[in-house]
C-alpha cells in the first residue's frame, strides 16, 4: 500500500489526484481487501502514514512521496530544534551537503529524540554501524528563510538542511 500511495500508483493503474488521493473503492479492489481492513490499517499504522478525506471516500499517504503530489501541511513557527536519526557512514556526506531529500519530496525530521533514534535504527545493518542522532537547529533555519512544515502524521519536513544547522548529539550507541 505504501508503494502504491507514495511511489508507484501506476504499478496497479491507480488514478491519483494532484493531492495524492485515490478512491477507497479502487484501492480496496486493487489490494483485494475489505473497507474494514483498510480502516484497520489507517487506524493502527504506528507511523500514521495514511489518511482519508472528510467523507472517507478517498485515501492517501500523508508524506514520504517520491512522486509529485500536493500535501497540505502546517508551517512550523514555534519549535527551536528537531532531530534526525542516521548512521555514521552517512556522516561525511552530511557534513559536506547536509540532509538532502534524495528521491523524496522533503527531508524528514522528528520532534523527539526517541522517534529519530527509531528511524535511524532502520539504517543499522550490522554491529559496525554506529547510530547518530542529529539535532537540527530549526529556529536558525527559519530566521535564515527556510520553511519547515509539519505533516498530518507529525513528521517535520523541509526541502534541505544545510550542514551549518546540524549538530551531532550521540554517535557511540551500537545496536
Amino acid at each position: 500500500m505504501s508503494l502504491l500511495l507514495r511511489h508507484m500508483p501506476e504499478k496497479e493503474n491507480l488514478t491519483m489526484d494532484d493531492y495524492g488521493y485515490v478512491t477507497v473503492q479502487e484501492l480496496t479492489k486493487k489490494l483485494d481487501i475489505s473497507k474494514g481492513a483498510l480502516d484497520w490499517i489507517v487506524d493502527n499504522n504506528n507511523k500514521k502514514r495514511y489518511s482519508y478525506n472528510e467523507k472517507k471516500t478517498k485515501i492517501r499517504a500523508n508524506q514520504g512521496h517520491s512522486i509529485e503530489v500536493i500535501i497540505e501541511m502546517d508551517k512550523v513557527t514555534d519549535i527551536d530544534e528537531l532531530f534526525h536519526g542516521t548512521i555514521e557512514k552517512h556522516l561525511k556526506s552530511i557534513k559536506k551537503d547536509g540532509l538532502l531529500k534524495m528521491k523524496r519530496q522533503h527531508v524528514h525530521m522528528s520532534g523527539d529524540k526517541d522517534t529519530a533514534v527509531d528511524v535511524g535504527k532502520r539504517h543499522v545493518r550490522n554491529y559496525r554501524d554506529k547510530l547518530l542522532l542529529l539535532v537540527i537547529h530549526i529556529k536558525k533555519m527559519r530566521e535564515d528563510g527556510y520553511k519547515i512544515y509539519k505533516s498530518a502524521n507529525g513528521v517535520y519536513l523541509t526541502e534541505h538542511v544545510p550542514p551549518r544547522y546540524i549538530s551531532i548529539t550521540f554517535e557511540d550507541h551500537k545496536i
